[in-house]
Parts: structure tokens; sequence; C-alpha cells
């Protein structure tokens, strides 16, 4: 089962994921979680560090900011992974020139066995960017929730931390 979690800054996203991960932990199953986040600032140095700080011990952990596809394809052990983010995910292919392939990230997600929760960011929801590097970003995040919304089982976006299904199992936490 594919989820998808998205929302705005400081919606719940993350901690709505983890509290499905914990569910999962706390039924005796295996929870990953892959970080899509670099370091590449004090400010994001504190921002990882908090995250870890709400995650729970049980989980095994996998910084990957790239290569996504790779990372689920060898996931199959898990019962439950949580990608968080797609959309640190995407802004660092940007700042590579590396073209996204949202499917290429779909696929090895659908193909095994395991619950997989992606979180993203809804981005298009604001004024319109000034400069044409944060267009595109904007454009291309927007092109990314799509895809990844169509072929996950469930949708859920996140308004002042209240869960809302958009597509799916309307039981939420």
């Amino acid at each position: 089962m594919l989820t998808l979690i998205g929302g705005g800054a400081r919606s719940g996203k993350s901690s709505y994921a983890l509290s499905l991960g914990n569910s999962a932990i706390d039924s005796g199953k295996r929870a990953l979680f892959v970080a899509t986040a670099e370091a590449v600032d004090d400010e994001m140095e504190q921002r990882i560090a908090k995250h870890k700080d709400e995650r729970r011990s049980e989980y095994d952990l996998i910084e990957e900011p790239r290569k996504l596809a790779k990372v689920l394809t060898q996931a199959s052990d898990y019962d439950i992974v949580i990608v968080d983010c797609l959309t640190l995910w995407l802004s660092n292919l940007m700042l590579e020139n590396i073209e996204p392939d949202f499917e290429d990230v779909i696929e090895p997600g659908r193909s095994i066995n395991t619950a997989v929760v992606f979180v993203t960011n809804e981005t298009g929801e604001g004024i319109v960017p000034m400069q044409p590097i944060s267009r595109k970003f904007r454009d291309l995040s927007g092109q990314m929730n799509v895809a990844f919304a169509k072929f996950c089982d469930q949708v859920v976006i996140m308004k002042f931390g209240i869960p809302m299904v958009l597509k799916g199992i309307t039981d939420v936490k």
C-alpha cells in the first residue's frame, strides 16, 4: 500500500507519518525511515536533529538525498517505509541538474510488498515566486504530487495538524 501525506510547512505531515510507523512498530513490525534532507547549513542541521529526536530508536535509518528508487528496491524486508520528504528529494535533484523521474520512484514502491509512506510539501497554494528557478521548483513539485497521488492507494492532506483523507481509507489517526 502506498500513502502520500502532503501539506504546508509545519502542518504535521512528518508527525502523522511517524504515527503510522509507530503503530507498526508497536505491532512488532519493522520500520525504515528514509531521510532525504542534507545538512547544508547550520539551520538545516538543527532541523535534521529535531526530526531525529522525534523519531523512535526502533526505526532503521537510511539517509539518501537522491537515489530513492534504489533504496525502495532494497526495502522489501520492512513492513513500513517512510520517505521524508519528496520535495527535499526534488530540490536535491534540481541542485544537481538531474531531471526527476517520478515513476522511477513510484514503481519500486508499488512492486515491493511493503507499506510505503511518502511525505511531501504542498508548494502551489501560495504566491507565484519571483525567480525562475523557484517557479520551476513549484511547478515540478506540483507535477510530482499529482504523479504520486495518482498511484497511491491513500492520499492525506494535513491542514493545521488535522489529517484529511482525499483518497482511500477514511479511518485516519
